[in-house]
Formats: C-alpha cells, sequence, structure tokens
C-alpha cells in the first residue's frame, strides 16, 4: 500500500524569535536548516569519536529485526571498558566501531554476564541510548555523560535554559527502526551525521495507532497488518527526511518513528512546555505522563470498574453516555 504524507516544513535560518513567537505557538513538527550547531556535523567521524569518548559503562541494545520496540527486545548488552577485548582498545566508540564492522564481517565471540555469544550478528541492529550516571535518579545530559564532547555541540537557544530537561546522546546502525512513540516534553532532534527518516502522527490520531502506554503496538508503520490493525490506516501520516545539520522539533504528545537510513549520531533536546511542577517527578526518560493525567486515568479506572457491577445492556448505555460527556467537556474543538 502507498502511503500518502503530508511533508513537513523545512525552514532556513530562524531566529529564536520568530521560532518563540511565530512557529512554537503552532505546535506543529518542523525541520529547521542553517541552525549553528557547532563543530560536531564535521568532527564527529567514528575516527575522532573513538578517540575522544572517554571511560564509559554503556549500554547497548541489539535487535535480530529492524523494527526494535523494547518491549520484544531479545538482548541488552553492558559492558566495561575493560571487559573489551584488548585489540578494541579499551574505548566506548571504538567498540562501536567494532560493533559496525562486524555487520559486514565474520562475528566473534565476546564473554557478557557469564555466558559466551556474538556481541552482534551479520544482520543484527544496535542503539545506544545515553542515560543518567543513575538512570534511576539523573536524566542523560552529554555535557555530563561525555564532557570532552561539549565543546563540540551548540545546542539551539530557542528555550528559557529553566526549561531544560535532557540532552541524549545516540548512535544507530543503518536500518534500525524505532518504535512509534510519544514524549511529554517538546524535542529537538539533531541529525549530527548520517541520515534519518521520521514519520510522525498527531495527537488526536491516537485512536488509530492501538497504544499500549506510550507507544503504538504497529511496528512495521510501512507494511502493517491491517488486518490486525485495521483503524492505522485512517492515521494521517507526516514525514521527512534528516540529514546531518537538520533539527526537527517534535512537539510534545506528537508520535514519531523513527528510520536511520544510515549509521548515523545524534542529540535530542528535550525541555520542559508545562511548569516543572506539571510533571513526574520521578521521570528521568521525559516519557511519563503528567501528575494530572495519570490521576485521570487511574479515576477512569475506578469508574469503568463500577460500571462493571451494572448488566450489560446498562452498562454499555451508561458508559457511551460517559464517552459523550468527556468529548464535550474535555475535547479541544480547535486542536489541530
Amino acid at each position: 500500500m502507498a502511503w500518502q504524507s503530508v511533508p513537513v516544513p523545512r525552514l532556513e535560518g530562524v531566529s529564536q524569535e520568530q521560532f518563540v513567537q511565530h512557529l512554537y505557538p503552532q505546535r506543529k513538527p518542523l525541520v529547521l536548516e542553517g541552525i549553528d550547531l557547532g563543530a560536531c556535523t564535521s568532527k564527529w567521524t567514528v575516527d575522532y569519536l573513538s578517540q575522544v569518548g572517554g571511560r564509559k559503562e554503556v549500554k547497548i541494545h541489539v535487535a535480530a529485526v529492524a523494527q526494535m520496540d523494547f518491549i520484544k527486545l531479545y538482548l541488552l548488552i553492558s559492558w566495561f571498558r575493560g571487559q573489551l577485548k584488548k585489540s578494541m582498545k579499551n574505548s566506548l566508540f571504538q567498540s562501536i566501531l567494532w560493533i559496525q564492522s562486524l555487520l559486514h564481517a565474520a562475528y566473534k565471540d565476546i564473554s557478557s554476564y557469564g555466558h559466551q555469544r556474538a556481541l552482534v550478528e551479520r544482520d543484527e541492529k544496535y542503539y545506544l541510548r545515553s542515560l543518567g550516571e543513575d538512570p534511576r535518579k539523573d536524566v542523560a545530559d552529554i555535557r555530563k555523560q561525555f564532557p570532552l564532547l561539549e565543546a563540540d555541540i551548540k545546542f539551539p537557544k530557542f528555550f528559557k535554559e529553566e526549561q531544560f530537561f535532557s540532552s541524549v546522546f545516540r548512535i544507530s546502525s543503518r536500518g534500525l527502526q524505532l518504535w512509534t512513540h510519544y514524549d511529554v516534553m517538546d524535542n529537538f532532534l539533531i541529525q549530527v551525521t548520517g541520515k534519518k527518516r521520521v514519520v510522525l502522527f498527531s495527537p488526536r490520531d491516537a485512536q488509530y495507532l492501538y497504544l499500549s502506554g506510550t507507544k503504538s503496538e504497529v511496528l512495521d508503520i510501512d507494511n502493517p497488518d491491517l488486518a490486525k490493525y485495521p483503524l492505522f490506516s485512517k492515521a494521517r501520516r507526516y514525514e521527512c527526511s534528516l540529514k546531518a545539520g537538520d533539527v526537527l522539533f517534535i512537539p510534545a504528545l506528537w508520535f514519531h518513528n523513527v528510520i536511520s537510513e544510515e549509521f548515523g549520531v545524534g542529540v535530542n533536546i528535550f525541555w520542559k512546555h508545562l511548569p516543572s511542577e506539571c510533571y513526574d517527578k520521578t521521570d528521568t526518560y521525559g516519557n511519563k505522563d503528567p501528575t494530572a493525567a495519570s490521576r485521570a486515568a487511574q479515576i477512569l479506572d475506578r469508574a469503568l470498574k463500577t460500571l462493571a457491577e451494572l448488566p450489560e445492556e446498562y452498562r454499555d448505555f451508561y458508559a457511551r453516555r460517559m464517552v459523550l460527556h468527556i468529548q464535550d467537556k474535555a475535547y479541544s474543538r480547535n486542536f489541530e
């Protein structure tokens, strides 16, 4: 099936004033070109990163198929530099280069958590997402986790410093596809090297995406199983291609699916659109629903359990009345 997509607008040379006053309030995705990102787009080659990566425990997510969802993720490998073979020269990013080379050569065995296995086999996909020092308490910030890279990258100064939440460093192999999901904070996806294709869906189309938490159950968005997910075809797709130096603005609650067309490096900058007290204080990833939304969902669950005490025809009637009440009182008439 050939999907019709709405192109995400692209603008060059957008100033902070233009973005904040005119573009940001529209709450729609936008690709920004020509933003001063520093030297990272030219300096962050694999060789350079191999030299300045520094000492770090890392987690590499490895999947047998392109559509990675972290639900069916079958392997999570964590290792210290010292555990790697001497030929890797004790560098995180040389490890990444080593992994990349394995995709084109015979695989090698390495010890991980006490059992022998190929670290990455020929057709597997891998993905690194930087974490805080303690992922349960600390958010990711490239300036803290990889301080030698801080001088190379400039964050777009389009939001107030007190709104900053996290900066996430990512490396992904060619062909990797991250699941469709939404974040509760605004997001700049900076494509430092390589190319990505991004497909987005409006929050208004959530009813067509078969949600499980913040994620869509439809993993292969280009060839979905419409017998299993028939409503998915009703969701309007917005699409863009990102090259090195492009910055994609993803408003909070917009669903996005990211496909790496080349081996590449990216950085996400998340910032708070709502006042700080609206967010869950235990959220270190920026993907927990605002506290008011979580409370409302809990209240709804209790209401539905109460309705279950009624006979079927009464339960059906009053459930429909509840839906109509929500539509009348809570739905925005102007939200696009």
